[in-house]
């Protein structure tokens, strides 16, 4: 009897213990699934270059925007990769110059239309991450795609809060059109009622307010897990509507446009504190990066942007067209600097792809690159030799390479250089003191070039509505 006794109690011991080391194996797991790190990407739409503190604006306050240049890293010369806003979307979510797969418009809204959107076979950012366990989440703007195939949650989010169109009415009242999926017209795309994940729901707030609220619920919510965070502002993109709270801090600005268009990017400041101090508040602010750029740069005539000392603005080739506030902070890993290398917003994807140790699609190489290691100073020199811009459907190229930009224009009949270096603002041609330059630059757009396809849809700017309004600007004129 005795000796049963012992062999249960040895049993009971030997399982006992067996089941203490899964469970520490199991918790050692969660803790080190935990100890990846947390991604935000912060995005304004339309914003100009000059409009934010760290680019040198004293007109318009950006205390917290500013904060993430300062407890990191603030970048110079931070690129998007078109200068117009859903192809410059496509080229960030997939890490990918948006040519390579046929996005190089702004796409019409088409819910009935699978095709007029992100291809099928591209990998976007939350799709990458979802693969190791990631939450993600996008809140603002998509600008992908309205058919159901291209909803965010069926392009790797595990949640979705915002619009599917490209811009939106920010007062509740003017939310009118209940089923995003009812029409196809971009105006009235912009008075959809708000969709949380597949549902339309009813807001009560200034819109810029509610996507912030969101964001700092999400964090709340997923503080045990790591998470991609995408606040995805339509905020300063038109139409210009700001509440009195934001107007009232710009009473000393005359021009009524400029002084909402302040507001609206006020409005986006006072989101960015907001996320900011709820991952101090959580103990999340060491691990996780935290980005914040432009999707273009600012249409001045168009919203009373302002990009400073860049030349055009929204929609050019030149430097004010996708030449953006560019900022990120990282400060468990990564201490205050000022970077002025070239840096792009296809280098976000593998940035993170790197740092969450998640597999990519190697028929699909991106041309992004991790720039981690650049900012650590564990490898030297530039992270990109040479970018690129072409806008197809005006004939028209850009090639920055080192401080050299190339311009091309006129079915390449016309071409510029620049010394971005001494001449930010692009006013003195070089090219005829440097034709050897020229060559060699010309040379590498158009090897580029050779890579890519033509547009697979036709865009906004093929719309009757959208061509008759260009007709009625030239009339003005």
């Amino acid at each position: 009897m005795k000796k049963a006794v012992i062999k249960i109690i040895v049993i009971i011991i030997f399982f006992g213990g067996a089941f203490q080391l899964i469970n520490k194996k199991g918790s050692d797991s969660n803790k080190a699934e935990q100890s990846k790190p947390n991604f935000i990407v912060i995005m304004a739409d339309d914003l100009g270059y000059g409009d934010v503190g760290f680019n040198g604006s004293t007109e318009i306050p950006t205390p917290n925007i500013d904060r993430i240049a300062a407890n990191g890293i603030k970048f110079t010369n931070g690129y998007t990769s078109y200068s117009v806003c859903s192809p410059s979307r496509a080229g960030f979510i997939t890490g990918r110059y948006q040519q390579r797969f046929g996005y190089e418009r702004n796409i019409q809204y088409r819910p009935n239309d699978p095709n007029m959107g992100l291809p099928q076979t591209e990998k976007t950012i939350p799709e990458v991450l979802g693969q190791v366990g990631y939450k993600s989440r996008i809140i603002g703007k998509w600008h992908l795609g309205a058919h159901i195939s291209n909803h965010p949650m069926n392009r790797g989010f595990t949640s979705f809060f915002g619009h599917l169109g490209g811009g939106h009415k920010y007062f509740p009242e003017e939310l009118t059109i209940k089923d995003s999926y009812s029409f196809s017209d971009e105006p009235m795309s912009y008075k959809t009622w708000i969709m949380e994940d597949h549902t339309p729901i009813e807001i009560k707030n200034y819109l810029t307010d509610e996507f912030s609220d969101n964001a700092v619920s999400f964090i709340d919510k997923n503080q045990e897990d790591p998470f991609f965070l995408f606040v995805s502002y339509n905020a300063p993109h038109s139409p210009l509507q700001a509440t009195e709270k934001y107007l009232s801090r710009f009473e000393h600005i005359e021009d009524p446009r400029r002084r909402t268009y302040a507001a609206m990017v006020s409005a986006v400041d006072d989101g960015v504190g907001k996320i900011l101090d709820q991952l101090e508040a959580k103990g999340l602010n060491e691990n996780t990066l935290v980005f914040f750029l432009s999707d273009n740069g600012g249409p001045e005539h168009a919203n009373s942007s302002d990009n400073g000392l860049l030349r055009e603005g929204k929609g050019s080739i030149y430097e004010g067209g996708n030449r953006i506030p560019f900022a990120m902070q990282w400060p468990g890993e990564l201490k205050p600097m000022v970077y002025d290398y070239p840096v792009s917003a296809l280098d976000l994807m593998a940035t993170f792809a790197d740092l969450a140790d998640a597999p990519l699609a190697k028929d699909r190489p991106l041309d992004g690159v991790n720039i981690i290691p650049y900012l650590k100073g564990k490898k030297k020199g530039s992270p990109h030799s040479t970018l690129y811009v072409r806008k197809f459907d005006g004939d028209l190229y850009s090639v920055r390479d080192g401080d050299l930009k190339l311009v091309t224009k006129e079915n390449n009949s016309v071409k510029e250089l620049y010394n971005l270096s001494e001449d930010i603002s692009e006013e003195n041609d070089i090219a005829e003191l440097y034709p050897q330059e020229l060559i060699r630059l010309d040379s590498l757009r158009q090897k580029w070039d050779a890579e890519l396809i033509d547009p697979i849809f036709l865009g906004l700017m093929h719309t009757e509505r959208y061509i008759q309004k260009r007709l009625n600007n030239k009339k003005r004129k």
